[in-house]
């Protein structure tokens, strides 16, 4: 059996059925016959030969392949693995130093799968061979994948290893420390094996408290799925609220071989436990076992029960240890006590008396009292001779007068003088100044001025211009609206507006009273008229008539609307 330079061997495929010829192809008659392979090839008519579809050769190709090759195992090194396609189903090849063939594994058996295929992984493949129309290829669709002995096994966790270490995830810097006195213990282990009654009776003994068991399969091919579930459902728990949130979290197992503790050496897993906020325990196998998880947790411990050791103290222990400790506090702080009050004792002996202390200021203050009296009468003395000596005398007001008088003469004297200096300085500055201005630069800023005022008087003239047509446009704009919402345009198509004595415009016929002096008023002009009387309630009954002389106005004659009053 040849091998290949890392050492795959290859495995010569044997058909399901030994008595099956794969060199005959079983095509669909045409017209009653069933042509070979080899009658295609010698045929020397190719006219007189069957034609088939391409659909219909690979058809049978499939048929032939299946059926000789219906279930295989084989051992190969998986190449061009990336992972899951996004439909589920996962496509890579197995090959040896010789050939290579395809593979697929369809989504519902990768979900089944004990050990997920990794690239290079050298593995046994258990399937069923068939034939891919669509590419002209022969495919192995697995049902089963499983390392190539356990060398395998060990080469792939080993290179696992070297990855999850190579990213950092078994640096001591990493790990967090245990909690001295855990509150919540939470435990991932089967909840009917012999680990968790182990751990539940150490912690009894040692510390009561509260234990968290979240039930998993610790073997099998959902084991690492479960265990991942749970590390990370106990930290997605929030503190304080219906389910208590673990301070330590142990993931235990008993012993067993590399097989059966393959789910710990899963990569999710690792990671899970790696990226844990709550500090974690592994306890999987005895002391010479040794998983992934051992070296991402925080602590490995020997065996479960070591790690409820790790887990929690003694209690008696503790209880020990602070009734001594209490009893040595109070020892340290009645002696403490003792030296401090003897140390006080001693510094009140040595101490002065409060009269020993106020000895001296008393004395010092009787002292300063008898000199008090005899300082208040030489003071006095002292300030009335001071006020005697500067009494104001006429001579020496005199004398300050003339010194006063010498001053001010001396000044008058040199006021002239200084005069004369101050104008010949200022018409020197003013000189200065004269020379600086001339005519020309004001002239010429006054011709900029005038024609800047010009051209201001020129634009001044047409704002006004334009400001009076736009008001003359709304004035005629507000005539014509005016016109058009007056009454008077009602008065030309033959209306009249009827109005009482006062003036006010009359509405109802109900409200003239016989023998009223109305006005009415017309488009041409206004008459006056006397209200008779009439009915009221129908208006083509009533007989206006009036006697009055037209008022003066436009069109004032007997015809129009007067002759219906």
């Amino acid at each position: 059996m040849p091998c290949g330079p890392s050492g795959v061997q290859t495995i010569v495929l044997m058909p399901a059925f030994p008595g099956t010829i794969p060199g005959t192809l079983d095509l669909p008659a045409r017209q009653g016959t069933i042509v070979a392979m080899s009658d295609l090839a010698e045929s020397d008519s190719p006219g007189n030969a069957t034609e088939y579809t391409v659909s219909e050769i690979s058809g049978a190709l499939k048929r032939v392949v299946e059926d000789a090759f219906g279930n295989v195992r084989v051992r190969g090194e998986i190449s061009g693995y990336r992972g899951p396609h996004s439909s589920g189903h996962a496509y890579f090849a197995l090959k040896d130093d010789r050939a290579r063939i395809e593979a697929v594994i369809w989504k519902g058996t990768m979900s089944r799968l004990k050990y997920r295929p990794e690239e290079g992984m050298e593995v046994i493949a258990s399937g069923r061979l068939t034939t891919y129309p669509g590419s002209s290829k022969y495919q192995i669709v697995i049902d089963n994948i499983e390392p190539a002995g356990a060398g395998a096994l060990m080469a792939l966790l080993e290179d696992r290893k070297r990855r999850l270490a190579a990213e950092g995830l078994f640096d001591a810097a990493r790990k967090q420390l245990l909690p001295d006195l855990p509150r919540v213990i939470g435990v991932v282990t089967s909840p009917t094996g012999a680990v968790i009654r182990d751990i539940l009776h150490r912690i009894r003994d040692r510390f009561p408290l509260h234990v968290l068991v979240w039930p998993v399969r610790v073997q099998g091919d959902t084991a690492a799925a479960e265990v991942t579930a749970a590390v990370e459902g106990f930290n997605a728990l929030s503190p304080g609220g219906p389910i208590p949130r673990p301070d330590l979290i142990i993931v235990a197992r008993g012993g067993g071989s590399l097989e059966d503790l393959w789910g710990f050496n899963d990569e999710s897993l690792a990671r899970a436990v790696a990226a844990s906020d709550i500090p974690v325990i592994s306890a999987v196998g005895h002391e010479t076992d040794w998983t992934l998880i051992d070296f991402v947790a925080d602590v490995r411990a020997p065996t479960p029960t070591g790690a409820a050791e790790i887990a929690v103290p003694v209690k008696a222990e503790l209880q020990a240890n602070l009734a001594s400790l209490s009893a040595r506090l109070s020892g340290a702080m009645t002696r403490g006590a003792e030296r401090r009050r003897q140390a006080l004792r001693a510094a009140a002996r040595a101490l002065p008396s409060p009269d020993q202390l106020l000895a001296l200021p008393r004395r010092r203050f009787d002292e300063a009292s008898a000199r008090l009296s005899r300082c208040l009468e030489v003071n006095t003395a002292r300030k009335r001779a001071r006020l005697e000596a500067a009494r104001l005398v006429p001579t020496l007001l005199s004398r300050r007068v003339a010194e006063a008088r010498r001053h001010l003469d001396i000044a008058a004297a040199r006021l002239p003088k200084c005069a004369d200096t101050g104008l010949r300085e200022r018409r020197r500055q003013l000189a200065t100044l004269g020379a600086r201005m001339t005519i020309e630069p004001i002239a010429r800023r006054a011709g900029e001025l005038r024609r800047e005022e010009g051209r201001f008087a020129a634009r001044l003239v047409r704002a006004m211009e334009a400001y009076l047509a736009l008001r003359r446009r709304r004035h005629a704009q507000n005539e014509r609206m005016l016109a058009t919402v007056s009454y008077q345009s009602i008065l030309e198509r033959g209306f009249a507006v009827v109005r009482d004595s006062e003036g006010a415009p009359l509405r109802r016929a109900a409200s003239v009273r016989p023998g009223a002096v109305l006005s009415v008023q017309f488009a041409d002009g206004i008459i006056a008229a006397t209200a008779e009387g009439g009915d009221a309630a129908s208006p083509s009954s009533r007989a206006a008539r009036a006697t009055a002389g037209r008022t003066p106005g436009k069109g004032s004659g007997t015809g129009g609307q007067g002759s219906l009053f």
